[in-house]
């Protein structure tokens, strides 16, 4: 029977590009493995010629002559390599290996599993992120089982290798021409069988437990910060390297700061005499101090003072944020009658000069009616 088309066979024209090419080749061969065409001859079969094709044209020198001369050009075969695996295709072959069954290449000693990672939340105030502060915490954690120290057997008793996998932790399945390894269902991956089972652990290794740990918390740490302490978490098995904790920091609001970054914010009230003549004010700080804030004359709502160096630590260095104050000028309230005729002396007293944005206001406001 004569052979297709090689461009054909792999659904291009012969203008195809490389890229295109190999695209073309990734599609049709996942869709004809024979992993996933279990017992389809007519599969296997249009899996070889798809190989076939796509080692011919995905060369430059073979596609040449391929389209000078056809199939004739290979008839005495086509060259050392041949049209069977090639590189490029052990390259394609990984691929599709990866996304069947995930990545093979690295593998793990039989029976050894790393230990999963740990998570545990701590909530902090405001006062110790700017001081820092030393945490007690209590953990649930995968833990070796002191009575079989880990192996899973009874004291005395001794894990055996696995008669399916011989010891590999993994088997091997042939499919066609390709064979696949998987791990092993008896054990589990583990390479070994117990057959009789610590009491404690139940065969496990581990024992869970609560763990009492002491966890250093720097200054400056922000809401959310996350710290990994490498090796705290479960126990491996049969000797693989333990997990990692990772401890999630929130901070908890502050009654009178707020916080960007390593910079504060605050809002103070003041008097309405002292926003009029001027004044001074007491801030306190996060450092416990005490912070003198000169107010100028004539100070009104939403004027910004800045004290350098007063806000949070910068976490891991030297530096300081800064503290942003916002004056609230207070309305008066709750007045005697005294207090009363002092404001109404003080209101005809008053003029555009001592009130220069009512003033400017309320004469625009006019402006703008005369101009209707």
């Amino acid at each position: 029977m004569s052979k297709r088309d090689y461009y054909e066979v792999l659904g291009v024209e012969r203008t195809v590009t490389e890229t295109e090419l190999k695209a073309s080749f990734r599609k049709l061969a996942m869709r004809h493995h024979p992993d996933r065409n279990p017992g389809d001859k007519q599969a296997e079969i249009r899996f070889k010629e798809i190989n076939e094709a796509y080692q011919i044209l995905s060369d430059n020198q073979k596609r040449n002559a391929y389209d000078r001369y056809g199939h004739q050009a290979f008839a005495q075969g086509v060259s050392s390599s041949g049209p069977g695996f090639g590189p490029d295709f052990s390259d394609f072959m990984s691929d599709i290996f990866d996304n069947f069954f995930g990545d093979t290449r690295q593998r793990r000693k039989p029976g050894r599993e790393r230990g999963a990672d740990r998570r545990a939340d701590i909530e902090i105030t405001l006062e110790e992120a700017f001081r820092g502060k030393t945490a007690a915490i209590e953990v649930p954690t995968n833990m070796l089982c002191d009575a079989c120290a880990g192996s899973g057997a009874q004291h005395g008793a001794k894990p055996r290798a696995c008669s399916t996998c011989h010891g590999h932790g993994r088997v091997r399945a042939t499919q066609g021409f390709f064979s696949i390894e998987r791990g092993c269902p008896t054990c589990h991956g583990r390479g070994q069988t117990i057959d009789n089972p610590c009491a404690s652990c139940a065969g496990m290794g581990r024992v869970t437990r609560e763990r009492s740990l002491s966890v250093n918390i720097p200054a400056g740490v922000e809401d959310g910060t996350r710290i990994r302490l490498a090796g705290e978490g479960d126990a491996g098995t049969r000797g693989a390297p333990a997990g990692d904790l990772y401890l999630f920091l929130s901070v908890k609001p502050h009654a009178f700061y707020q916080r960007d970054g390593a910079d504060l914010f605050c809002r103070v009230p003041i008097s309405m005499v002292a926003a009029a003549l001027g004044g001074e004010v007491v801030v306190p700080t996060l450092d416990g101090a005490e912070a003198k804030l000169r107010i100028p004359e004539g100070t009104q709502t939403g004027k910004q003072f800045v004290l350098r160096g007063k806000g949070m630590p910068v976490l891991r260095s030297r530096e300081f944020g800064d503290l942003h104050i916002q004056a609230v000028v207070e309305t008066p309230q709750n007045l005697t009658r005294r207090q009363r005729e002092l404001l109404n002396e003080f209101d005809k007293e008053s003029s555009s000069a001592t009130q220069p944005e009512s003033s400017g206001f309320f004469g625009r406001v006019k402006d703008f009616f005369e101009g209707l």
